[in-house]
Parts: structure tokens; C-alpha cells; sequence
């Protein structure tokens, strides 16, 4: 999802409480803070010598051991709010996509892509999910786009030239 298009999704639900789901029914803390906002260029080459440019805002999200027991969630308003504030230091690129870094003690850091929206109640929980790697090269290198019986572990040897 686009920066611009998460935080238009976010505005008219200002009065509601918002929620991080990091994995299929696991919710971030309601003791979590947005601790950062990073806006990332990458510049990359890939095994292919593909060469490519992008930006990204990645939101990062943390869980105050001070406040382990606290059930009340950061509203959308105020989440808002600091966006804006980071907008107005630092300007968003609005078509970068967005990710939400995240960690707890049973789960790794990670990069974490909006794979949903959805309200319930007086909530706005917002559904993360991972997105696996890939070889950006796949026709270069010969590899063949997997199907139910193959896998690309098979394809991306050492000896394939891919790497």
C-alpha cells in the first residue's frame, strides 16, 4: 500500500482505536508507540545486474515494557498526528510504500506490509503481513515460474548463473 493511500484510509476513522495485527490473530500491544519513521531510498542491483531505484516509509512500532499492562490503544487521531508532525520535518515521498517494522520477544524483527484494513467496532485494525524474497532475474536466469509441483529451490543453483 502507498503512503498517501494508507493515511487517507486512516482519516475517517480518526475517533476509532487503532490496532496492529503482526500475525493471524496476534496484536501488537496496546502499549505500543510509533518510535520512528523512516523514509528509506534504495538503490538497488540484482543478481541479474538489474538495476533499480525506489523509496519506502517504514513506521516503526514498539511496546513499552513501562507499560505492559495497559489495555487502551492509541487512537487513529493521535497516530495521525504524529505522521503529520514527521510529514511536516520530513516530507513523505506519498507514493512510497509503506511497511511497519516490528519485533516482541516472540517475534523477529520484521518488515511488515499492509495486507488489510477492516473495522471492528469502535476498532481500525490494521493486518500486517510478511512478503517472502524473490529472484527479480527469474527470466535472465532461467528460472522457470514455479508451479504447484516445482519449486525455485530446485532452479537457483550455484550453477544456474543466477547468483
Amino acid at each position: 500500500m502507498k503512503t498517501i493511500e494508507f493515511f487517507e484510509k486512516l482519516q475517517p476513522h480518526a475517533d476509532k482505536a487503532l490496532l496492529f495485527e503482526y500475525s493471524p490473530n496476534k496484536l501488537v500491544g496496546a502499549n505500543y508507540h510509533i518510535t520512528e519513521v523512516k523514509h528509506v531510498k534504495i538503490d538497488s542491483v540484482d543478481c541479474g545486474a538489474g538495476q533499480d531505484a525506489w523509496n519506502e516509509t517504514v513506521v516503526q512500532l514498539w511496546e513499552s515494557p513501562s507499560e505492559a499492562g495497559k489495555t487502551e490503544y492509541m487512537s487513529v487521531y493521535k497516530a495521525l498526528a504524529i505522521l503529520n508532525k514527521v510529514g511536516r520535518m520530513r516530507p513523505y515521498d506519498m507514493n512510497a510504500e509503506i511497511k511497519f517494522e516490528y519485533s516482541n520477544a516472540s517475534f523477529h524483527t520484521a518488515q511488515l506490509y499492509i495486507s488489510e484494513l477492516s473495522v471492528k467496532g469502535n476498532q481500525l485494525v490494521v493486518s500486517l503481513s510478511i512478503q517472502k524474497t524473490d529472484c527479480k532475474a527469474k527470466e535472465l536466469c532461467g528460472i522457470p515460474e514455479p508451479t504447484l509441483e516445482t519449486s525455485t529451490s530446485n532452479y537457483c543453483s550455484p550453477e544456474s548463473g543466477c547468483c
